[in-house]
């Protein structure tokens, strides 16, 4: 049998329906390969041995019984560490949080996919409070990418990322304010969908900054993140910012294809600041897609600045007792961002709240004629650990904000994005692609994602390192 840590989330669920394995056998397989690899990722913070083993005795028992085990039956997952995970301390990649208590009860999102059947095995690395794109976290020790272990795995969300592209788990929980579920899966080469601001609950989450703040999953095929997103939809009565809208199944429609979709590729500042190998990656999917024009975000800039200010805004905010009084306990770079943030002046934030409105009619009249833009999610591969500047066709930029210059636009007002995995040949790094729609219509993005697998243009295997 194919070894249990390269099989996808839906071979190993029907798997375990069948009883050809038990949610047990999985869950050990999986504890194990965590024991002796996850070292050289530093994707996890913790492993909560003790509750996957009995998650996945609960799932057998199920199954014995005779009863529904779930979409998700025995596949190991684990949750960035800002989502409780009851009886763990929620660290949110801080040393201020230690001193919380553990969690009483799961966050919205463990505990969907726990009522489907998967076994949580953990919380994962990320950026201190989710402001970063690197996961150089200074307090846990950098997240390494398992591509090439000397460069990142990309952020916040690195610890979600990395360990689904090394076959620690099948499927991951992660978040995205500017691009943190999009970035991780550029660099580490695997699917990732942040989907509408408002359509899954943020539930039991530590928030960053409230109104850009979205979750979603990760995984290495289109199937995987369909029946991951699947299982995340449903109503929390405690999360004020989602919206009211029905379940939407996307696993059903993966093979209606894309007949009548109609594709444009995103320009202008879409494709400056990128090197030239991202940018093929583009050209790769828009090709695949039969993208029929080029167009342009006029404003995707001083979106991009707009989505600075009220980021950092809002997160100064949300930690602004701790920046008074424990300032000495954050990272310096988060630290000193929030701080900024702290004293930006209102007139600068009305500014940027106008922007993002007439952004937002931007993209509205770009979605009268398209379904899906396409674009890069990252300027680059992934880059060395400790690294701190970029330089791509003689501009010399920060790297950590410069790792947000595609995604934070379309952060700014909501939309839902599906990144995608061109995995480079001659053993170069991978890339990811951002399929992104109007409001409400993840579907869509999902079914050209999975038109895009089917043809071989995107794939997610276990990294080379790690198979």
């Amino acid at each position: 049998m194919t070894e249990l840590h390269t099989m996808s989330a839906t071979e190993l669920a029907r798997l375990v329906r069948q009883r050809t394995l038990s949610a047990t056998e999985v869950a050990k397989s999986a504890l194990a390969r965590i024991a002796s690899r996850n070292a050289e990722v530093n994707a996890f913070t913790e492993v909560t041995e003790t509750r996957a083993l009995a998650d996945a005795a609960a799932v057998d028992a199920k199954i014995a019984r005779g009863d529904d085990p779930g979409m998700l039956a025995g596949v190991p997952f684990a949750a960035k560490n800002l989502f409780d995970i009851t009886g763990t301390v929620t660290l949110a990649g801080s040393k201020i949080e230690q001193r919380r208590a553990p969690a009483a009860k799961d966050a919205f999102a463990v505990a969907r996919w726990h009522e489907a059947g998967a076994v949580c095995l953990g919380a994962l690395n990320m950026d201190e409070y989710a402001y970063g794109f690197t996961t150089e976290n200074s307090h846990y020790g950098a997240c390494h990418n398992p591509h090439d272990l000397t460069r990142i795995a990309g952020g916040s969300s690195g610890g979600s990322g990395a360990a689904v592209a090394a076959g620690l788990v099948q499927i991951s929980l992660g978040t995205d304010t500017n691009g943190s579920i999009r970035v991780p899966a550029s660099v580490n080469g695997i699917f990732g969908i942040k989907p509408t601001y408002g359509r899954l609950s943020r539930g039991g989450s530590v928030l960053f900054c409230p109104s850009l703040d979205h979750i979603g999953p990760f995984a290495r095929s289109t199937a995987d993140l369909a029946v991951a997103y699947d299982s995340l939809q449903g109503d929390d009565p405690h999360d004020h910012a989602q919206a009211a809208r029905p379940v939407e199944r996307v696993l059903r429609t993966l093979s209606t294809g894309i007949g009548g979709m109609r594709t444009a590729r995103l320009v202008g500042h879409f494709e400056e600041h990128g090197t030239r190998e991202v940018q093929n990656a583009a050209t790769t999917v828009a090709q695949a897609l039969g993208v029929a024009a080029h167009v342009e975000l006029p404003d995707a800039a001083a979106a991009r600045a707009a989505a600075f200010l009220i980021t950092s805004a809002e997160a100064a905010q949300m930690r602004l007792p701790d920046l008074r009084t424990r300032p000495d306990d954050f990272e310096p770079l988060s630290r000193d961002r929030m701080l900024a943030g702290a004293m930006i002046p209102a007139q600068w934030l009305l500014h940027a709240q106008r922007v993002r409105a007439v952004f937002r009619d931007q993209a509205w009249d770009l979605f009268r004629n398209w379904d899906i833009l396409i674009a890069p999610a990252t300027p680059t591969v992934a880059t060395p650990i400790g690294q701190d500047w970029l330089e791509i066709e003689g501009e010399r930029t920060p790297l950590r904000p410069s790792f947000g210059v595609y995604t934070q636009p379309i952060s700014c007002i909501g939309l839902p994005v599906l990144t995608v995995p061109i995995q480079n040949a001659d053993g170069r790094l991978p890339v990811g692609i951002q399929l992104i729609g109007a409001p409400w219509t993840e579907s869509l993005l999902f079914r050209a994602a999975a038109v895009l697998e089917e043809a071989g243009i995107c794939a997610a295997p276990v990294a080379p390192n790690f198979q």
